[in-house]
Parts: C-alpha cells; sequence; structure tokens
C-alpha cells in the first residue's frame, strides 16, 4: 500500500473516515475518473451532484501528488497571465475565463463551508509584493481590474508594505482580500468523504494500466478502464493525471511536463515571529521563479519556491536551497531551524495554461493545474462535469489551449533554460532598481 509522503499537511491531516480499497473487481458507472487529486475529485463531486453514477481511480492515495503538497494557496487567475490570455483569447472570452477562476475559488469554499469538512483552516488575504519601484504599475493594474474585470484590490506603498513585512526587499503590493490560504490537503479527504457518501466510489492503489473503446457500445458502456486487478465499464472516462501521469495517459502526457517545485517548513518562531512577518496574508511576489509562503499554526512559516525539471529529493539540500531564498527577504532569520523539507511534481503545459478538453468521444482532459492549482481544478471539474452532463458548452473557451506537444526528450532542456532565462530577467529588473536608486 502506498502512503503519503512527510510533509506538513501529511502530518496534521485528518484521520479520513473513508478507508478505500483497491479495486479488484469489474465494475460499472457512467463515468470513471482516472486521478484521486482535486481535479478528481472535484470533477467527482460536480457529476454526482448532477445525478452521475462516478467510480475515481487512483494510483497512490487521494491527494497524494501536488494536489496533497502545494503551497495551499487558493486565489483568482490561472497561471497564465491575463494579458496573455487576451492576446490569445480575446477581451471578452478572457473576461469570462478570469470569472471562471474566480468562479473557482468560491466552489472551493463553498464545499468547506457549506459540508463543514474539518481542518480546512480557512485564512483570507494574500499579498502580491515586488522587488522594484512599480507604485504607478500596480495602481493601474488595480483601476483596470476593477474597471473591466469587476475585481478589487487594495493598494499598499511601501510603508504599508513594511509594517505587515518588516524587509527592504519589497517596495509595493496588491491586497487580495478574497482569495485565501487553507489545507488542500484536509480539503481533498474531506471531498472525498463527501463523494462516498453520495455514492461515489473512490480505489487508492489502482493505477490505470489502459483505457479502450468497446466494439460495439452497449449497457456495459463505451470504454474499459484497465487496473491490475480490475476493470471499469463507462460511457465516459476524465483524465485527470498531474505531474505523476504516465504514458499510458497517451497523448495527454505528451502535451505537459513534470515540473518539480519545494516547500519547507520552519521550526516554531514565537514572538520571534513578529519581528519579520506581522500579517495572516499568504505573500507571493512576482518573480518568474516566485518565492511563496504564509504563516501556518500561528508561528511557524510554510515556505515555498523554485521551479525545475529535476526532483530534488534530499531533504538537507532543499532545506538549505530555501533557507537561502528566505534570508534573502528576512535575513535575520538565517539561524532558523528547517523542519520538513520537500518537492512535489506538477503537470505544466506549454501555453501554461490547464488541459480542459473533449480529447475524443467520450474521453474529456482535466489535467495540468501546474502553478495555479487549487481554484483552477475546482472549475475545471465542474466545467468537464457541465460537458459530460450535456448542460453547458463553457469548455469550447480552453479550445486555444489544446493538446500542444511537451517537446519530447528536449522538452526538460528547454524548459530548464526557460526557467534559467526568466531567472535572469528577475534579476536584471531588480537589479537594474537597484542599480538606478545607490
Amino acid at each position: 500500500m502506498s502512503s503519503y509522503p512527510a510533509t506538513y499537511y501529511s502530518a496534521t491531516r485528518v484521520a479520513s473516515s473513508s478507508a478505500y480499497e483497491s479495486l479488484q473487481q469489474n465494475l460499472q458507472a457512467d463515468v470513471c475518473i482516472v486521478g484521486g487529486g482535486l481535479a478528481g475529485l472535484t470533477t467527482a463531486w460536480e457529476l454526482l451532484k448532477r445525478n452521475k453514477s462516478v467510480i475515481v481511480i487512483e494510483a497512490n492515495k487521494v491527494s497524494w501528488g501536488a494536489s496533497g503538497r502545494n503551497g495551499g494557496f487558493c486565489l483568482n487567475g490561472w497561471a497564465e497571465g491575463l494579458g496573455a490570455i487576451e492576446k490569445r483569447s480575446g477581451f471578452e472570452d478572457a473576461k469570462k475565463l478570469f470569472a471562471m477562476s474566480v468562479e473557482g475559488v468560491e466552489i472551493v469554499r463553498e464545499n468547506i463551508e457549506q459540508n463543514n469538512l474539518p481542518d480546512c483552516n480557512i485564512v483570507k488575504g494574500k499579498l502580491s509584493v515586488v522587488r522594484y519601484e512599480a507604485a504607478d504599475q500596480m495602481q493601474r493594474y488595480r483601476d483596470r481590474m476593477a474597471q473591466h474585470f469587476n475585481y478589487e484590490y487594495e493598494y499598499l506603498d511601501t510603508a504599508a508594505v513594511r509594517q505587515k513585512l518588516n524587509t527592504p526587499i519589497y517596495k509595493q503590493a496588491l491586497r487580495d482580500s478574497t482569495g485565501f490560504h487553507f489545507h488542500p490537503l484536509n480539503y481533498a479527504l474531506g471531498l472525498a468523504d463527501l463523494i462516498r457518501a453520495k455514492g461515489g466510489r473512490i480505489f487508492e492503489d489502482s493505477a490505470m494500466q489502459s483505457f479502450t473503446r468497446n466494439p460495439q457500445a452497449g449497457a456495459t458502456g463505451r470504454y474499459t478502464v484497465k487496473t491490475a486487478q480490475g476493470s471499469v465499464q463507462c460511457d465516459d472516462v476524465v483524465l485527470c493525471c498531474g505531474g505523476y501521469g504516465g504514458s499510458q495517459f497517451g497523448k495527454l502526457r505528451r502535451s505537459f511536463l513534470p515540473i518539480a517545485t519545494y516547500v519547507v517548513l520552519t521550526e516554531k518562531l514565537g514572538s520571534r515571529l513578529q519581528d519579520f512577518i506581522r500579517t495572516t496574508d499568504a505573500v507571493g511576489d512576482d518573480r518568474r521563479s516566485s518565492d511563496y509562503y504564509r504563516v501556518v499554526e500561528g508561528d511557524r512559516i510554510l515556505w515555498g519556491g523554485r521551479i525545475t525539471t529535476k526532483n530534488e529529493q534530499d531533504e538537507t539540500r532543499l532545506a538549505a536551497i530555501l533557507r537561502k531564498d528566505m534570508c534573502d527577504v528576512f535575513a535575520g532569520l538565517k539561524d532558523v531551524k528547517i523542519e520538513k523539507a520537500w518537492s512535489g511534481l506538477m503537470g505544466y503545459s506549454r501555453h501554461k495554461m490547464p488541459h480542459i478538453a473533449k480529447v475524443e468521444g467520450g474521453v474529456w482532459a482535466c489535467s495540468s493545474f501546474g502553478g495555479h492549482g487549487m481554484n483552477t481544478t475546482a472549475i475545471g471539474g465542474r466545467v468537464v462535469a457541465e460537458a459530460v452532463s450535456g448542460e453547458s458548452d463553457r469548455i469550447r473557451l480552453f479550445k486555444p489551449y489544446g493538446l500542444t506537444w511537451n517537446g519530447g526528450i528536449f522538452g526538460p532542456l528547454a524548459a530548464e533554460s526557460v526557467y534559467y532565462y526568466l531567472r535572469l530577467m528577475d534579476y536584471f529588473q531588480e537589479g537594474r532598481y537597484k542599480g538606478a536608486h545607490r
């Protein structure tokens, strides 16, 4: 049996009321969902509310991958920037996509609050900070978002930022009072319990080996999804693989790259925390290789950052890398003890938007949420459920973001080169500010 990786989330997870066996039977359902992360679980929950019978198969454990070991930020937007979305999709569809991203935030919030999911620990607020002078730029962005996208941000000047974050590194910030941070693994476990209570079935340690279209559609369904010891006959298959998805996902797997990111948890800092961080808001900067962090348990810092195609597993090395990043911002934390360090793989598409699409026939993709997954998995699951049920055609908004080839064996090298280039751009942008204000 698989076990959860050693993270802050797995150490503080709720004891789920559900025990999930592996699939060892030949079963039938309207829909088989492959992947028990937040995309798969949300799709299952939305389909059950539309009176579809659902089976979820997961290769490891519920939310074992990126869904259960991320930074815990649930915010508006997509991994791709809004400006780039406007260029590709046009202004009107960009507005709809942005509104859907906000809807994703509300889906998560409502699932937690309406169902009293335990120990999800919602904390409102997120500060988006910059390391260079951008007062005019940020205020123009605030005004444009309010005017054209009906979304409100609060602008913070340098003095206001330093009241909350005691560092000379940051210059200005925008505060999002609608977004929040939370415990993503406990949310996933609670959502899985809801699925089971509503009649859905979840099987862990049940990796898909293949799915095939049946020669003749009949009472057993159009597709057969096979695992090592069982199968599911169904009319629709929803592929919700992330960075750990393998070749059995076919052209979907050839459309994203597994990208690693890293997170650490500090020791308890007690009153010392107030010397550095005086806000309960989550924090993230706008760098291409961004830092993101938040306070958990009242006085610990959960700090994440870096992206790379190499999945670094050495906890000592991870702790050293992210401690350095932390101390670049808060120099006084150079002696802080790192109690946990972990990594995880995300599925990233080349266009940085998720793959939310009809692949063929009754096969659907709800995948590739790397970089911005807590809200987008939620709205992705709802949109796919609407499409499977014939309720809406909102899935059409994702047509400009198809299954583009990931570059094959050259993909990781290209991604690493792009990442290195973007880091150089960060240094240039911040260095230009420092050089002009000596």
